[in-house]
């Protein structure tokens, strides 16, 4: 069961990542390859706030949001809104990943660093597994994060209107909907959510300058499998790449866990090219 568990909280890491992909995917059709660099960030601000200034981890969450929103926000003005083909924005928001990973270097340097979790880190004897506090607290913040993202989307203007530029962004605009500053909006979103996990990811991975590389990738995987759009994929998709990772590298070896991820992967999409939980779309013409 102590695998199980590493590997769901593995698997919750990157679908937090998922989230942000996807929060940006639903608002302009691509993707910030930059989200997983900005969450290494945010572990970075955590360690500076509660290792080196000693600052309670609810005051340090919320500094490193506003921080890697303010990010986040330069981000999308410099190397998003200027770029007028969507497909160039791929490499523009890598160069924006590569960045933030330089200063992040000339700041801390190339070492980890160790975060300390609130509620500490003595294991926890549950069925029979040993799981850690910060482990659980991942997987429960991802959960909550997703229903509370869904019910957004469902129930709010700011919501149906990101679903309504995703489903048809000319509509939306004829509708009234000012598709620039949501779409500002929905990037600047986040960079804070990205920032505050830092002081919950960052106890668990460490504060380390390739984190957003390492992290970015699999983030990918979890949405290809989950399906791009699907809040609930990303779940799924998190828990199947967590879970595979996990146990192939216990039985198989490290050489064998990313080969199993992007077994699994090749084997959903040969079944169903669009994800787990996404619909092909059929427009009449």
């Amino acid at each position: 069961m102590t695998i199980i568990f590493s590997g769901l909280a593995l698997g919750a890491i990157y679908a937090l990542v998922a989230i942000g992909y996807n929060i940006v995917f639903l608002s302009q059709k691509t993707f910030n390859f930059a989200q997983a660099t900005l969450m290494m960030f945010g572990a970075f601000l955590a360690y500076l706030g509660i290792a080196v200034w000693g600052l309670p981890w609810w005051l340090v969450g919320i500094g490193a949001a506003i921080i890697v929103g303010l990010i986040a926000a330069l981000e999308e003005r410099v190397a998003v809104r200027p770029v007028k083909d969507m497909h160039n924005l791929l490499v523009t928001t890598l160069g924006a990943s590569f960045v933030i990973e330089g200063v992040a270097q000339l700041i801390w340097g190339g070492e980890p660093h160790a975060v300390p979790f609130f509620l500490g880190n003595k294991p926890l004897e549950i069925a029979g597994g040993a799981v850690l506090p910060v482990e659980i607290a991942i997987v429960v913040v991802v959960v909550l994060l997703v229903v509370g993202l869904t019910q957004f989307s469902k129930r709010s203007m700011v919501g149906i209107a990101l679903l309504g530029m995703s489903e048809d962004r000319e509509a939306a605009v004829l509708r009234g909907v000012n598709v620039r500053r949501f779409a500002f909006l929905a990037f600047v979103a986040t960079g804070v959510i990205a920032g505050f996990l830092g002081v919950i990811v960052g106890p668990k991975t460490y504060a380390v300058a390739t984190l957003g590389a390492s992290l970015a990738l699999k983030g990918f995987v979890v949405l290809a499998i989950g399906g791009f759009g699907s809040m609930w994929g990303v779940l799924v998709g998190g828990a199947i790449v967590g879970l595979a990772e996990a146990i192939a590298g216990r039985y198989w070896g490290a050489d064998f866990a990313a080969l199993t991820v992007f077994a699994i992967l090749v084997i959903i999409l040969m079944i169903k090219p669009t994800g787990l939980f996404t619909r092909r779309k059929e427009r009449t013409v």
